[in-house]
């Protein structure tokens, strides 16, 4: 069977690792990802986590595409709200100016972080009545391709540089209703199954998706592999994510209990509820996460996976990356000679 594999990552720094080293080790991940032949690799935004280092995307693309030769670098995705659609793509397309044909961008719905840390974000928008995310995703769309309409009160806003090739555009999400507005704008969707993973919503979005494109979603998962069945439960056996559910009915998914308590706290609602998620997980052997894999791509079709391993331990992650690619990409690490 063949399917492309590609990464997300959130630039994980462990509790006891500096984020200088914890960064260095991510770059090194990536370096390694385009030598083993992965076909992107993304970086997720956060906000307000020590333990997540990718609160700037574009940032960590800019210096992994200076490091790597061949693979796509981008976004997985930034979180469009906070900003406006102008800046987005002025950054993007001048990333895609210095790596022609190998950007891609990205883009969520989702605050991506604490709430402290997005009034921050947001604080020239306050007072400014809300703009809805389609809306400023056809900005977005707009000012990337240099198709601003004349009529706009934007016409003749230049997001320059010009590329010689547009970043590839993105929509993640995990509901019918994103998948129906990638379809509208032609941009690519990216179905996130690693936060729900529910097969029927998934069938869903994907046969509405393809039905009104002609192409298939990328899937993105968790998916971990190691020399055994054992060491691969033991490794990602405590993945754990807790939805918080405030009062008010908003409601967010967090890496630990203690995050989702500071949430709380952060939107000054004492009456909130917690729930524990166990995440689907494929791992295993790399020949027990292909077996996984090819199941899904006969079943939904998928031609490209986005594979998501939030495992702080380095090393098992570079190991699981390998074991991938000998598995699935029938690729092992070139070895270095010496001229």
């Amino acid at each position: 069977m063949s399917y492309r594999l590609s990464l997300l990552d959130k630039a994980l720094i462990p509790d006891d690792v500096e984020a200088a080293d914890g960064l260095e080790a991510t770059v090194a991940l990536a370096t390694l990802a385009d030598a083993l032949g992965y076909h992107r690799y993304w970086f997720a935004e956060h906000h307000g986590l020590a333990a997540l280092g990718s609160s700037a995307p574009e940032t960590l693309a800019a210096f992994v595409l200076a490091r790597t030769q061949r693979i796509r670098v981008g976004s997985g995705g930034v979180m469009l709200q906070h900003y406006a659609p102008f800046k987005v793509a002025e950054t993007f397309n001048l990333l895609a100016s210095l790596a022609p044909g190998r950007v891609d961008l990205g883009i969520g719905k989702a605050p991506g972080g604490m709430p402290h840390a997005t009034r921050a974000l947001r604080a020239n928008q306050a007072g400014a009545a809300p703009q809805d995310f389609t809306d400023k995703l056809r900005e977005l769309d707009a000012f990337v391709t240099a198709r601003v309409p004349d009529d706009s009160i934007f016409a003749g806003a230049l997001a320059a540089p010009s590329p010689p090739e547009p970043p590839q555009r993105f929509l993640l999400g995990a509901s019918e209703e994103s998948a129906a507005v990638a379809a509208e704008m032609d941009w690519q969707f990216c179905y996130a199954g690693h936060f729900d993973g529910d097969p029927d919503r998934m069938a869903r979005a994907f046969d509405l998706y393809r039905g009104a494109t002609g192409r298939t979603p990328l899937l993105s998962l968790v998916a971990f592999a190691a020399s055994s069945e054992e060491e691969a439960r033991r490794l990602v056996g405590p993945l754990r994510l807790y939805r918080v559910r405030l009062s008010t009915g908003a409601q967010i998914n967090l890496p630990s209990e203690e995050a989702a308590a500071e949430f709380a706290r952060q939107s000054g609602v004492d009456d909130y509820s917690v729930t524990a998620i166990v995440p689907n997980v494929v791992s295993g052997t790399g020949a027990q996460v292909r077996a996984a894999l090819d199941h899904l791509h006969e079943r939904l079709g998928v031609e490209e996976f986005v594979l998501d391993a939030p495992v702080a331990d380095h090393a098992a992650r570079r190991a699981s990356l390998e074991e991938l690619a000998r598995e699935v990409l029938n690729r092992t690490l070139p070895v270095s000679r010496a001229a």
